[in-house]
């Protein structure tokens, strides 16, 4: 991983980090990924997941992450 990389990573809280982390660890195998069941796997709630997914949105990452869908709870499509 390049320094310019490994800079905005540094910025991220403790809960973004390991969602960033389980989003690049499972983003290899699906696309679409609901907030509960992000935050069923990291003992969050889909509140915390939801609140903290828009600094990876907006940060410079190798994993792209953008709100998807609504219906029954939100829906983030992510790619690697």
């Amino acid at each position: 991983m390049s320094a310019t990389a490994a800079e905005p990573n540094s910025e991220l809280t403790d809960k973004q980090r390991r969602i960033l982390a389980y989003l690049r660890e499972e983003g290899r195998m699906k696309t679409y990924f609901k907030s509960r069941l992000i935050g069923e796997e990291l003992d969050l709630s889909a509140k915390e997941v939801g609140s903290n997914m828009s600094a990876i949105c907006e940060g410079s990452f190798d994993v792209e992450v953008e709100k998807w869908g609504y219906s029954s709870g939100t829906t983030w499509k992510v790619t690697i």
